[in-house]
């Protein structure tokens, strides 16, 4: 089953008139919809090209000049150097999955939170840290396997955890 996604058209007076709602709506409006996780595509009404990546990165960078900024001049410059570069995609996969990562982790912790307060603070902290832990050599495993580059991170630890039980064997 395949959600129908809300139709937003701009037009040329650079407005955006939804579909579905049948009105005008601002870029706050489209940011609601992110907010509230409703799937939408805006296309351009005289070309029919779909823009909504445009319309998207108008709202981060309202979003950048409004408040305390996510991203900094140092980060900003980086990502522009990926481009056009052979790490552009997984530089690409890597962002996303980082911030994939980010938000199952703030869910987790506010479920976490929650258990703790009616639960073992204690088991719910060690439970928490073990997901995260996961999470991140998940997607550790997921960036080195994209780059193409040698053993993944969490291969090479085992190794070296079990170096150390050898030498004990072999002193006794």
């Amino acid at each position: 089953m395949t959600i129908e996604k809300r139709v937003i058209k701009k037009y040329p007076n650079r407005r955006l008139y939804d579909t579905t709602e049948s009105k005008y709506i601002t870029l706050d409006d489209v940011k609601k919809l992110v907010l509230e996780g409703v799937p939408f595509l805006v296309t351009d009404k005289q070309t029919g090209e779909d823009i909504t990546r445009n319309i998207l990165l108008q709202i981060i960078i309202e979003q950048e000049e409004a408040g305390s900024p996510v991203f900094s001049t140092d980060m900003l410059q980086q990502l522009i150097g990926f481009y056009g570069k052979s790490m552009q995609g997984a530089a690409s996969n890597f962002i996303q999955q980082s911030l994939g990562m980010l938000a199952e982790q703030q869910q987790n912790f506010q479920q976490q939170m929650t258990r703790a307060v009616t639960g073992n603070p204690l088991a719910a902290m060690q439970e928490m840290t073990e997901r995260n832990m996961e999470l991140w050599r998940r997607m550790q495993n997921e960036f080195f396997k994209a780059t193409g580059m040698g053993k993944k991170p969490a291969a090479a630890a085992d190794e070296t955890q079990q170096e150390p039980d050898d030498a004990d064997q072999s002193d006794k």
